[in-house]
């Protein structure tokens, strides 16, 4: 395979070229213009930040996109999926609670909100996929799919499970269902919580497989036996009640992430934008963000999502560290591992995500970097 192209702008600014303005400059020179929007629907994949969380891509940037796209006669949406986890973006009322409160709008991004999996994560589509080590059939957002344009706006940051979070993490796990983040997170099943439990008999509305029962006290109990971990049960719970354990091992994670991101791009056109800017070491779904772990770096442009996070993780390799940032406490506490993000969370190994994914063919880690003025 032949490196891919990609497109690079630093953050330096004047009158006349603000950052909003050199990200258009870069996605048309990167050839975004190339695809053929007019009449189309265009998921724009982008992550509202969890509230609290101070380091997510401000509006600004989804609304520069946004008018490049509707300039070619596309239809755009902003879209995200449901999180596994509880916290304020675990349900579609809230999630666009905390997409308006971190500023996203009609008016700030010039297009709609939709979230992909519906009200509680359960309106999913299933994606066959073959040649896949894990995953046969991926649980990705209905309206994700529903596109005919796939499009990835992504903060570049660090990441406590994957090393970083870029493209791939945004297109793997943030288009899974519930059910589908559950796949990708967990080898186990979930379990109830019994303190939390309050009888509302949701849960078992939404098990196929007769693994949910009650017992003398009315707190729901799940068979192991009889789940097959698909996840439902925790979002019809509005209590908190149900939780996944068992979490996949690294590497599993990883490579479930690249196969999902297989079934999210696969048979349509894709682009891929990655914004290097306060790159905090744990992931947006936080609800607080730690200091930068390293300087800003610019904003990277491509049509191959792996050789954009390949080409951004050594352009941030070549940084310097951030004073009393996390990484630099490890530093003096361990001996480097020469990669800024496996000495920030020293378990995790962010190359096995692009390994798989360049063995999926989604694209490769060999790349030709273009500056952009």
């Amino acid at each position: 395979m032949q490196p891919a192209k990609v497109y690079f702008t630093n953050l330096r600014t004047d009158y006349d070229n603000p950052l909003t303005v050199k990200l258009q400059r870069l996605i048309k020179r990167a050839g975004i213009e190339t695809i053929d929007f007019a009449d189309r629907f265009v998921a724009i994949k982008i992550h509202f930040g969890e509230p609290g969380n101070l380091s997510f891509l401000r509006p600004n940037f989804a609304r520069a996109v946004v008018d490049v796209i509707r300039a070619k006669g596309g239809k755009p949406f902003l879209t995200d999926c449901n999180t596994l986890y509880p916290g304020r973006r675990k349900n579609a009322l809230e999630h666009l609670d905390a997409a308006a409160e971190n500023g996203f709008s009609m008016v700030s991004t010039g297009c709609q909100i939709i979230i992909a999996d519906g009200l509680k994560g359960l309106d999913e589509k299933i994606v066959p996929l073959t040649g896949t080590r894990h995953v046969k059939e991926a649980k990705i957002g209905q309206a994700i799919m529903d596109a005919d344009i796939f499009v990835s706006l992504n903060h570049f940051k660090g990441h406590e499970a994957t090393g970083f979070g870029g493209a791939m993490k945004n297109i793997g796990m943030g288009c899974g269902s519930r059910a589908g983040k559950m796949e990708q997170h967990c080898d186990g099943k979930p379990t109830v919580d019994r303190s939390m439990c309050r009888a509302c008999r949701q849960c078992i509305k939404q098990c196929a497989h007769g693994a949910i029962s009650y017992d003398e006290k009315k707190i729901a109990n799940i068979n192991q036996d009889l789940c097959v971990g698909c996840g439902r049960c925790i979002a019809a719970c509005n209590f908190d009640a149900i939780e996944n354990n068992g979490g996949s091992s690294e590497l599993a994670l990883c490579e479930k992430i690249a196969e999902y991101s297989l079934a999210v791009l696969q048979n349509r056109p894709s682009f891929h934008i990655n914004i290097v800017t306060q790159v905090s070491p744990l992931c947006d779904c936080h609800g607080e963000n730690d200091v930068p772990i390293i300087p800003d770096v610019g904003m990277f442009a491509s049509f191959d999502p792996v050789a954009l996070d390949q080409a951004c993780a050594d352009a941030c390799n070549r940084q310097p560290v951030m004073a009393g940032s996390q990484l630099s406490d490890n530093l003096e506490k361990c001996e480097s591992l020469h990669d800024h993000f496996k000495d920030t969370a020293p378990s995790t190994d962010w190359t096995y995500t692009l390994i798989h994914a360049e063995e999926l063919g989604i694209g490769t880690r060999q790349y030709e970097l273009i500056t952009v003025k």
